[in-house]
């Protein structure tokens, strides 16, 4: 157990006004054929303030920042703007559509002398004109980062019609020093790098983290008097503490799809299989029962599969367990050895790295097997976690040589849009949060 900590998440006072014009009506998408993707072209006002232009001109780079990052939006800089009309004044399309620009965003913000900041933002469809969407955020000034990412997951539902994934966070394992004498601790920050912390925990030489689906708790392993440990770190209520007791090696926990339970890999009898830890009662229930090496297990999102990688088959592939029946059928097929699935929130495709002539990948398949792509490789690529909305992958990568980097990148499902993850020093296994409330 240890003293409280200081993540608990701000509460935001939240305004919003959903207008009658929908993205349907406004036949405004991102537009994706054969892997390609045809960005919507967004123009963000910039954003006025009364009070703080400094504030003002912060949460424009906030929000121009997220959106962009996704691949999803181009975004014109405002020299290019033949208006920029204050929130509170109709953009008119006529100004916009020689531009291309097919949306307009519009933001204020003000700061008073109580420590709170106040942020209004309008959404406009510039193919007909309309209102898509307004609303209104206030919080104390030290946390208006967050109003920034909740303006930005609200402009990327309206404009793509799937839930957004900025107003996150990114657990993950720091490391500094050289490749064979790193010193590893565990990481927390928002999806943009900024606001990073180091997380206290118990033992030495953390890895794995893992956050539960629903909550913002942490599963993670470390070393502690010399055997290999699983702790559960609560950010809401500062507090932590070992799962189990287990005589044998533990590897590989995941919170199951209710964030009430984990999937570990355990070793008892000189045999490795999958098991679920009630975190409540302590109970036990052994998933798989095999002589060969069973670990990696994931939950799908509703909680009647399990996915793992077994060398059952002679290799290391992917197998599904279908909690109802009992019954495990393999479903990876391809060339080289799969590890690491895990499934996605939105229940479509399930992640994997995967070894093949000397190179690490990421990728994804069906959870039947079918579709399988390739999204990134190199000399190690490994460890995939899901964004909050399934459309995003975050992994590590590691150069090679004893001067090597592990870093971390992110890739969306289409492969195209692959991108280095702002973080302090270097860093592995990632690990995303939720969408915070």
């Amino acid at each position: 157990m240890m003293s409280k900590i200081c993540w608990k998440i701000p509460m935001l006072g939240v305004a919003m006004v959903m207008l009658l014009v929908t993205l349907a009506d406004a036949q405004l998408r991102v537009r994706v054929t054969e892997g390609q993707v045809d960005p919507i072209r967004l123009a963000l006002i910039p954003t006025s303030s009364q009070s703080d232009a400094k504030l003002a001109e912060n949460l424009d780079s906030l929000v121009r920042f997220d959106l962009g990052s996704s691949g999803l939006f181009a975004l014109p800089e405002p020299t290019a703007f033949l208006q920029s009309p204050a929130i509170g004044s109709k953009p008119n399309p006529v100004n916009w559509q020689p531009l291309g620009v097919e949306a307009v965003v519009q933001m204020s913000i003000e700061a008073n002398a109580t420590g709170q900041v106040d942020a209004r933002f309008e959404i406009w469809n510039m193919l007909n004109g309309e209102k898509l969407d307004e609303g209104r955020f206030a919080t104390e000034a030290q946390f208006w980062r967050r109003i920034g990412h909740k303006i930005a997951d609200r402009i990327y539902s309206q404009l793509t019609g799937e839930a957004g994934y900025f107003d996150s966070r990114i657990v993950y394992v720091s490391e500094r020093g050289p490749r064979n004498a790193r010193v590893k601790q565990l990481a927390i920050m928002d999806t943009d790098g900024n606001n990073h912390e180091l997380l206290p925990t118990q033992g030495e030489g953390v890895m794995t983290p893992r956050f539960a689906p629903n909550e913002q708790k942490i599963a993670y392993m470390s070393f502690k008097d010399r055997q290999l440990k699983v702790f559960v770190l609560d950010l809401e209520n500062g507090t932590q503490g070992e799962v189990g007791n287990f005589k044998g090696m533990t590897f590989a926990p995941r919170f199951d799809a209710t964030g009430t339970k984990l999937l570990v890999n355990h070793s008892r009898g000189g045999n490795a299989d999958i098991y679920e830890i009630d975190l409540t009662s302590g109970a036990e229930r052994r998933l798989t029962s095999h002589p060969a090496i069973d670990t990696s297990a994931s939950a799908s999102p509703d909680g009647e599969f399990v996915v793992f990688n077994s060398d059952r088959g002679g290799s290391q592939q992917l197998y599904v367990l279908n909690r109802k029946t009992g019954a495990i059928q393999r479903i990876s097929y391809g060339d080289g050895r799969y590890a690491t699935p895990v499934w996605s929130p939105r229940d479509d495709l399930i992640a994997f790295t995967k070894m093949n002539k000397g190179q690490f990948s990421i990728g994804v398949m069906r959870p039947d097997g079918t579709s399988e792509r390739i999204l990134a490789s190199s000399f190690l690529d490994e460890s995939p976690v899901w964004s909050p909305n399934g459309r995003v992958i975050m992994f590590y990568r590691q150069s090679p040589g004893e001067n090597g980097r592990a870093e971390l990148y992110s890739v969306d499902i289409t492969g195209r849009n692959l991108r280095k993850v702002p973080i302090k020093d270097q860093g592995s296994d990632p690990a995303w949060s939720a969408l915070l409330p």
